[in-house]
């Protein structure tokens, strides 16, 4: 028996609002998805991103609680370059996503930045910086 990762699983409070967020980032959720219990979208290289709404875990894990605070997860996009790291930042603050970091050149030779999805879990946007930026 061998265990392989295959999906990423998030619990979210507003499933439409979820969805129209990370459809705005490029994940091809199925038509109807916003007003589901449960959500797919497959990955790249096969991984799944998984929504469920607090209402369908509560039905099966009874003692489950919403987090209080911020978000306690992150994804991490991979952009192809530093203009696009800033062409997507803007679409997404454009659109109304919450902004927790504006892009910059990070020490470590990458253009980042950080939007919040409607449940505020990370998403951080990140392209490797050219030779000598």
């Amino acid at each position: 028996m061998s265990a392989r990762f295959d999906a990423i699983g998030m619990v979210v409070s507003d499933m439409a609002a979820s969805v129209a967020f990370y459809r705005r980032l490029g994940f091809a959720f199925p038509e109807g998805a916003g007003t589901q219990g449960h959500v797919e979208a497959e990955l790249p290289g096969g991984l799944r991103l998984m929504l469920d709404t607090e209402e369908v875990v509560r039905s099966f894990h009874t003692r489950w609680e919403p987090p209080s605070g911020g978000g306690r997860t992150s994804l991490a996009l991979r952009c192809d370059s530093p203009a696009e790291v800033d062409a997507l930042f803007a679409e997404m603050a454009g659109a109304g996503s919450r902004v927790e970091l504006k892009p910059w050149d990070a020490v470590w030779g990458q253009r980042y930045a950080v939007v919040l999805d409607p449940d505020g879990n990370g998403v951080d946007l990140f392209a490797p910086l050219a030779a000598g930026e």
